[in-house]
């Protein structure tokens, strides 16, 4: 008679396994704040590139990658030599990944090890079958332009190989800490999101409650379910529900995305034994008017004896349109235009004195304008330098200016005079021009010589006459003739 053996399987094999690779620098701080916190049901494996790390990590499970390609040495931020050191080891990351039910990757996006290797793990879980999701951060804004690129190349080539995506840029650390919060405080709380988003959904799954979700609910609602979200709020006191769930759909630290248009929503009730029917109502009613009436809905409550008095409501939202509730989008290019509308009224107005500088280099009575008391602007209205054509007088003419230069001329070369002109006005000079003695007296006293009488100074008083009337006895005005009779 044959007897029938039956036993029960071990309770590893009742409950989902879940692994969080930390992958890099960052993703092995991640996973050390994680094994801190006292996280039950979760192996964690550490990958680096960096030896070093690797023996200061807090985790039983390691993985030095690229042994042969950077000798321990690091990736020197190379995404291509954290890629290959992590196809170099894939047979030993595969171990570990081996009847495994969901994968957390953890990483810092922008460096070497985290932007090439992650990919490469999740490529790989993904191969085995296991739901796989990546919580990755982006650099700060002052860790420059180079790095953000890089990173954004990082999360385009992860997006390819995990079911469920969510960044978490590190310059949102700032709209929660505040000047006495340290350096390694600000990284906790970007910690914290991982560390909330993997304990809500191991405590649906292994923490006993009224109403418990098993692995195939968190398949449905994370599968290849692209951008997500996790929030964690915690309250007490009174109207602690609707405290708490505000907290877990409002989380500073996530990219700039919204729960409108989630195609799938995991909604965690956690409390102590005083948690009331009317609370657990109050906080899924709030969520839920935050999401699309038709979306994948999926809800459970467990129970924590640590949580008397408090209630803790975790939020995981998938299938998230990024460009869908953005927070100031738009906004933050306004200041950028009204920059640009100062700027341009700026080299509209600068122009304007312009005109004033040449007008004053023209006519000089632009000075003499200034001084009687006129503004330029009126000033530069006023005047029109008139045209050679339109002068009034006749002697007004261009030809004032030409024998004065022809003096200056004289008084420096003598043998530059013209004198076909000389001898057209008095012809008397003409042998006295040729005498040393007779151009050194006209230097010192050109206004005296004969061709003044026709366009020097003497103008003023010959104005309007005709040429043959212009012609006065030497021994009135013109004192160098006058000179030369008495010495003859």
């Amino acid at each position: 008679m044959s007897e029938l053996n039956l036993f029960l399987p071990e309770s590893s094999l009742l409950k989902p396994r879940i692994i969080v690779f930390g992958v890099g620098g960052a993703g092995g701080n991640a996973v050390n704040n994680m094994i801190t916190s006292n996280l039950d049901g979760i192996d964690f494996v550490v990958t680096n590139t960096d030896a070093q790390a690797i023996e200061n990590s807090m985790a039983q499970n390691k993985i030095q990658l690229g042994p042969n390609i950077t000798k321990g040495l690091g990736a020197g931020s190379s995404p291509e030599i954290g890629r290959g050191a992590a196809e170099e080891v894939s047979e030993e990351i595969c171990a570990y990944l081996q009847e495994c039910n969901m994968v957390f990757i953890t990483a810092g996006m922008g460096g070497g090890t985290g932007t090439g290797a992650a990919p490469v793990i999740a490529r790989l879980a993904r191969e085995q079958g296991a739901l796989t999701v990546a919580v990755v951060t982006k650099p700060f804004h002052f860790e420059g332009s180079h790095r953000m690129k890089i990173a954004e190349l990082g999360l385009e080539e992860l997006h390819k190989y995990v079911d469920t995506l969510i960044v978490i840029p590190n310059q949102n650390l700032f709209r929660i800490a505040n000047e006495k919060t340290t350096f390694a405080d600000a990284f906790r709380m970007a910690d914290s999101v991982l560390h909330s988003g993997v304990r809500s959904i191991t405590d649906l799954m292994l923490m006993p409650g009224l109403i418990n979700l098993d692995f195939a609910d968190v398949r449905a609602v994370m599968g290849e379910m692209g951008n997500a979200m996790m929030g964690t709020g915690e309250a007490e006191g009174e109207n602690r529900a609707i405290k708490a769930a505000e907290a877990a759909i409002s989380n500073p630290l996530l990219d700039n995305t919204s729960m409108q248009g989630a195609r799938g929503v995991l909604i965690n009730i956690t409390g102590g034994g005083d948690m009331t029917l009317f609370e657990v109502d109050e906080a899924a009613n709030r969520i839920r008017q935050e999401v699309d009436p038709e979306a994948n809905i999926i809800f459970g409550s467990a129970f924590n004896e640590q949580l008397d008095g408090k209630i803790r409501v975790s939020v995981v939202a998938t299938g998230i349109d990024t460009r869908v509730g953005q927070p100031g989008g738009l906004p933050l290019h306004k200041p950028s235009f009204a920059k640009v509308e100062h700027h341009q009224t700026h080299h509209q107005t600068q122009p304007q004195p312009a005109p004033e500088k040449s007008d004053q280099r023209i006519d000089p009575s632009v000075f003499n304008a200034e001084k009687a008391g006129f503004t330029p602007q009126k000033e530069q209205q006023s005047y029109i330098p008139p045209r050679p054509a339109e002068a009034a007088p006749p002697t007004a003419t261009p030809q004032i200016r030409r024998p004065q230069t022809n003096v200056f001329n004289s008084a420096i070369k003598p043998e530059a005079v013209d004198h076909h002109e000389t001898t057209e006005t008095d012809q008397e000079d003409q042998e006295d021009q040729e005498t040393p003695r007779g151009l050194s007296l006209f230097s010192r006293s050109p206004k005296h010589r004969p061709e003044d009488d026709k366009h020097g100074q003497r103008q003023l008083e010959t104005v309007g006459a005709a040429p043959e009337e212009r012609k006065i006895p030497d021994d009135v005005f013109d004192i160098p003739a006058f000179l030369r009779r008495n010495k003859n």
